[in-house]
């Protein structure tokens, strides 16, 4: 059987300064957002990660019962974690660069670009043959985790993959292998 997922990029937050880590509630203006996407989303199993963001877009979709998947957690920033951008980038420049550049650096603690490609690639392996539809609400980074595994891209291609809010892909698999399926929601 194939098992066709359909991931969902959480909706975007209130918070206007993008902060590493940050799991800020959604607006009303995003949940009317969510709400305007949700009946063209498939009737399916749902998941969600385990953020406010991604629990609270996944509660406006009327996925009250949707299976909480730790495996679909952000990525740990460590030291970095509540910190923007240009904070990071002023205070630890090289250690940016790097974590940007090489998807093995750690610089900031936390995990590593190709540790989330990993875990994700074998959280997506291990979705039973059985699932059938399933849809998952998820974080940017998990989302172009997931497209690096279908496509199987060098994970340095991480960072080339724009996931906007709300946006949505579907991947088709079986046996261990994905496709990847654009199209609207």
């Amino acid at each position: 059987m194939t098992v066709r997922l359909t991931l969902l990029c959480a909706a975007a937050t209130v918070e206007r300064d993008v902060r590493f880590g940050a799991d800020s509630p959604l607006d009303e203006r995003a949940l009317r957002e969510v709400r305007a996407v949700a009946a063209a989303l498939p009737t399916a199993a749902w998941y969600t990660g385990p953020s406010q963001r991604c629990r609270q877009t996944a509660q406006a979709l009327g996925w009250d019962g949707a299976d909480v998947e730790p495996a679909l957690r952000d990525v740990d920033m460590g030291r970095w974690h509540g910190r923007t951008l240009s904070e990071v980038a002023t205070s630890d420049g090289a250690g940016l660069a790097a974590w940007m550049s090489d998807p093995e650096a750690v610089p900031h603690g936390g995990e590593s670009v190709g540790q989330v490609c990993r875990r994700i690639a074998a959280w997506l392996d291990a979705l039973p043959a059985d699932t059938g539809r399933a849809v998952a609400v998820v974080e940017q980074a998990i989302a172009r985790a997931a497209v690096v595994h279908a496509l199987a891209a060098p994970q340095r291609s991480f960072w080339r993959i724009d996931v906007p809010p709300l946006s949505a892909f579907q991947l088709t698999g079986r046996e261990g292998r994905w496709n990847l399926r654009m199209g609207t929601v």
